[in-house]
């Protein structure tokens, strides 16, 4: 059974329904590490070294983040920069992640119809996430498509429990090795 590191990412919780929900539905499970980097880092001093061991004892990487002015909230940007460092991730000798799996998990504010090339955004989730796929790729990773839950604005209960239960599902097959 894959091993994956969650890392929550967002930088106000408590005001994030979704990702709240989303948070709790995540199975309990031998296999799964949750790491809340901002309770983790809120002085954003990152371990580098303690955040490596911890990814080279996984096999998927599942960062948990809203869509943060069309990225990554910064502490995530942060840990990108410092953890995934020349010589262990990418470069000369860089080899660490290879053969990894990286996927995240997004919520934005905006419907999917909004993330279109003739929506309010003017460009696809896809287009906005580029930066991380090229990350995910230097670095030898398994870049998977990214799960969505669109429109959390809008979302009433019953939505929320919907895309709760998605989740869940989605983690399950993760845990069965299937990424499709």
């Amino acid at each position: 059974m894959p091993k994956i590191l969650v890392y929550l990412v967002h930088p106000s919780l408590e005001k994030s329904k979704a990702n709240q929900m989303l948070l709790d539905s995540i199975p309990n499970s031998e296999s799964i590490t949750l790491r809340d980097l901002y309770e983790e880092y809120p002085d954003f001093s990152i371990q580098i070294k303690a955040e490596q061991n911890l990814i080279q004892n996984h096999d998927i990487l599942l960062f948990q983040h809203p869509l943060y002015w069309y990225s990554c909230p910064p502490l995530m940007k942060l840990w990108i920069d410092l953890v995934l460092e020349d010589g262990w991730a990418y470069g000369k000798d860089g080899n660490q992640l290879l053969g990894k799996k990286w996927i995240q998990v997004i919520t934005s504010g905006g419907s999917k119809e909004a993330y279109t090339k003739t929506g309010f955004h003017g460009y696809t989730t896809d287009e906005f996430l580029l930066p991380f796929r090229r990350t995910a790729e230097l670095c030898g990773m398994d870049y998977l498509n990214p799960f969505l839950v669109q429109g959390t604005f809008q979302l009433n209960e019953l939505d929320l429990q919907k895309e709760s239960n998605r989740y869940r599902q989605f983690i399950n097959q993760l845990l069965g090795g299937i990424y499709g």
